[in-house]
């Protein structure tokens, strides 16, 4: 929220610098995020007027104004702005005077120039040029009663400071200038200055029915008929000021006094043209099928999800949140319908994410605003309406049917002092509860508040221990050290850190990457087989609507974001949770009854499988070099790897991830389909594993190296079609078990015939034998090569090549 310090001191006064009193706000929990000055540094710049304008004799484009700022002489000055006519109050630069820094960041002098032979003794500015809006048509004009003379800092309240205010969403009744400056006076001990709402006198009986169908949507809704307004006329300058201090251009008349009453009192109003209206106003929830143009010109479709304000033929209004076009105030517009309601926080609540528009009504009112003043600030609006553009008041018309209900929250001293970690007494928690005018009761040790309506944030009886700490003061709490044994935390040897697992991607040449839990919908159906997501209750984004049960998701997003800024090579990882539904997971203080959560590891290559350099030829990264930075990063542990089939990966080069008889994730290129769908120029190589698995790793055990020789036997095997390695590699082992000398077996070699796809293949496989007590005799290898042949002829119908 952005508002200025004059508007706030208008309010409440304290004695505290600007710096003092963004201090103050920060530590009462209304912290101030920035502050900025109204306008740049600049000088010699006082309010002039023009007495004359006469055409350049050398340029077409050019005036040589005659320029009155209050002294002895007229200043003669050239300009070449379209507005430069005589009787305008504009901001002079005089001889000297220094202009805010330009795009090069360094501030304009003024001097005495000649322009096509006419002397110049300064400029006239625009708004752009002194920095205090884009607004560069022409010169900035002041208010006909601007004093000659002046310096142009001081007749605008230049050197005002905008507080820009981070609020959390409980503070709902700071929302407003006004609200600021209540909290401030709780604060500080200032008087308030309380506005009045005096009852304006009537003129007219007109009224107009208002129903409400749906009282859990509306709670009160008040309004009143004004006719005859001017909607011609300007917007007061100093409203139009105030209103752009805090972030609002102004618009049109009415609409700047809407506005105007929001910033100042936290109340979002609605102006109807009265004529646009037909018959009387429903307040109600939507039907499906109906549908609503907005005044930001965007048409939504709306359902009984979404409250409305109708008329007896259409929708005119989103309830709560902006208005509809088709009663919108114009410049032709004389009779109108101010409106001021309450809506429930919970049934406005989403509304404006779901149709991807936020607005500063709806901001309000999913938050909370006061049920009490919607006559008051009728009042005031209509006599701010009828100040500005006049016009004929008719009654206010009230329905309430269903204002909350007053609700008792009791504050114990004893738990106060317990939570705020000091001793408190009754009497400073009552007070400080009365500095906020909240209305209470004290009975021994025991506070009673009568919660007035516009607080919804206290509920319970933390609420009011938080108003205490607040009025009491953060930083005049007590420090204390923790108290508590500190014991080292060993990790088992048989264990590793997520740390190093990052430190050895890394090493793999990776780049670490975070990303949201929180995805596209799409993205489960398609990348991770999952037709039943975790829904988001509240999305921060409509596309991010869903829980994540896969990583590869957010990194084939942190690919295509990559490639759509010409890297070429992509090599990343990404460590994190996913969410699964698990009925058998139970609530505890590290988990939620129905939800799994583990740990992943993700990675993800695309492109070459080497940096650029002269002495390595440019190949594509493949499943092999992934597999192998897998088996890299499981070391000491040999992973098997077999045939296997993932949403997201290619059929037929796609791997499961095995330690042992324990799967632990997969490892594959992405599926062609989806290649497509991402329009990718490679497919990317991706793995994901169970981080739990990965963190293991075994105890190191010492080995006596033999001192016997190895021996070497390679073996050329025909092997039938759809025979895979690890068929081979596992029937070589289970033949050679009983002996224990087969030490390792590597396949070397495959042959297929260029000609004939369907002839089998020839392997060739080496393996290692050795023997740790004596030296393998010749008989001795002869008769395990012999089994090892048999057993495989045996079992899988490989033979040897002759």
């Amino acid at each position: 929220m952005q508002f200025p310090e004059s508007w706030l001191r208008a309010f409440c006064n304290p004695p505290l610098n600007t710096a003092e009193l963004a201090h103050t706000l920060t530590m009462a929990g209304l912290e101030v995020e920035e502050l900025k000055a109204v306008a740049p540094d600049f000088s010699g710049i006082v309010v002039g007027e023009i007495k004359e304008a006469v055409q350049h004799p050398n340029a077409d484009k050019l005036r040589v104004c005659q320029v009155d700022i209050g002294g002895p002489q007229l200043l003669e000055i050239v300009c070449g702005a379209p507005n430069a006519r005589v009787g305008i109050r504009i901001p002079v630069a005089t001889v000297g005077a220094i202009l805010p820094p330009g795009p090069d960041g360094k501030p304009f002098h003024i001097k005495v120039g000649k322009l096509r032979g006419v002397e110049s003794y300064g400029m006239l500015c625009s708004a752009r040029e002194l920095q205090l809006s884009e607004d560069h048509g022409g010169l900035l004009e002041l208010a006909l009663d601007a004093p000659l003379g002046i310096n142009i800092r001081e007749h605008l309240n230049l050197d005002d400071q905008l507080f820009v205010l981070k609020l959390t969403p409980n503070l709902s009744h700071c929302l407003s200038v006004y609200g600021i400056a209540r909290e401030l006076s709780a604060i500080t001990g200032a008087p308030l200055l309380k506005p009045s709402f005096p009852a304006l006198s009537t003129s007219i009986s007109d009224v107009l029915s208002v129903e409400v169908q749906a009282p859990d949507l509306c709670g009160r809704f008040s309004g009143r008929i004004i006719k005859g307004v001017n909607t011609a006329v300007q917007t007061p300058q100093w409203m139009v000021e105030r209103l752009a201090r805090c972030g609002q251009r102004s618009v049109s008349p009415l609409v700047d006094i809407s506005n105007y009453v929001m910033f100042e009192l936290g109340r979002p109003t609605h102006i109807f043209d009265l004529d646009k209206i037909q018959g009387g106003l429903q307040v109600r929830w939507g039907k499906a099928g109906e549908s609503l143009e907005l005044l930001n010109g965007n048409t939504v479709q709306l359902d009984d999800k979404v409250g409305v304000i109708a008329d007896a033929h259409q929708v005119e209004s989103l309830a709560g949140i902006m208005g509809g076009n088709s009663t919108a105030v114009s410049d032709s517009t004389q009779n109108i319908y101010v409106e001021a309601a309450f809506w429930w926080p919970t049934a406005i609540a989403g509304r404006s994410r779901k149709y991807n528009f936020s607005t500063d009504a709806g901001h309000r009112f999913e938050r909370g605003v006061d049920p009490d003043t919607t006559i008051e600030h009728i009042e005031h609006i209509s006599a701010l309406i009828q100040q500005v553009c006049g016009g004929q008041l008719g009654p206010i018309t009230d329905v309430q049917p269903n204002m909350p209900k007053p609700r008792q929250v009791a504050l114990r001293t004893a738990r106060a002092s317990k939570i705020i970690g000091m001793p408190v007494s009754t009497e400073q928690c009552a007070d400080a509860l009365k500095r906020l005018s909240l209305p209470l009761s004290v009975s021994a040790d025991v506070i009673t508040v009568d919660v007035p309506n516009y607080r919804f944030d206290i509920t319970i009886e933390e609420d009011l221990i938080e108003e205490v700490a607040r009025l009491i003061g953060f930083e005049n709490l007590p420090t204390h050290p923790p108290l508590a044994p500190i014991t080292a935390k060993l990790r088992l040897e048989s264990q590793r850190g997520p740390f190093r697992v990052r430190r050895l991607l890394a090493d793999l040449d990776y780049q670490e990457t975070i990303n949201y839990s929180f995805v596209e919908e799409k993205w489960e159906h398609e990348l991770a087989g999952n037709t039943n997501p975790i829904q988001l209750l509240n999305p921060i984004a409509s596309h991010l609507s869903v829980m994540r049960s896969s990583l590869i998701g957010s990194l084939m997003q942190v690919l295509r974001f990559n490639l759509d800024r010409r890297l070429s090579r992509v090599r990343v990882f990404e460590l994190g949770r996913v969410f699964l539904k698990d009925e058998s997971v139970q609530d505890t203080d590290n988990s939620v009854k129905g939800f799994a959560q583990p740990m992943r590891v993700a990675g993800l290559a695309y492109g070459s499988a080497q940096s650029l350099q002269w002495g390595v030829s440019d190949t594509s990264v493949d499943f092999y070099d992934v597999k192998g930075d897998v088996e890299a990063l499981l070391a000491p542990y040999k992973p098997r790897f077999t045939v296997a089939e993932h949403p997201a990966l290619h059929p037929g080069r796609c791997a499961q991830v095995w330690i042992g008889e324990q799967a632990i994730g997969f490892v594959g290129e992405l599926h062609p389909k989806w290649r497509q769908s991402y329009d990718l120029p490679k497919a990317p190589v991706l793995f994901e594993l169970d981080l739990q698995a990965v963190l293991q790793r075994p105890i190191p055990s010492p080995q006596a190296v033999s001192k016997f020789p190895t021996v070497l036997r390679d073996l050329a095997l025909m092997v039938p079609n759809g025979v895979t390695h690890d068929d081979l590699v596992n029937t070589i082992q289970e033949a050679a078990q009983q002996e224990q000398w087969l030490k390792d077996v590597v396949l070397f070699d495959v042959y297929r015939s260029a000609t004939d796809p369907a002839q089998e293949p020839s392997f060739a496989m080496r393996l290692s034998l050795n023997k740790e007590d004596a030296t393998l005799l010749d008989t001795e290898v002869e008769a395990l090569i012999q089994t090892i042949v048999q057993h495989l002829s045996a079992k899988l119908s490989v033979r040897l090549r002759v």
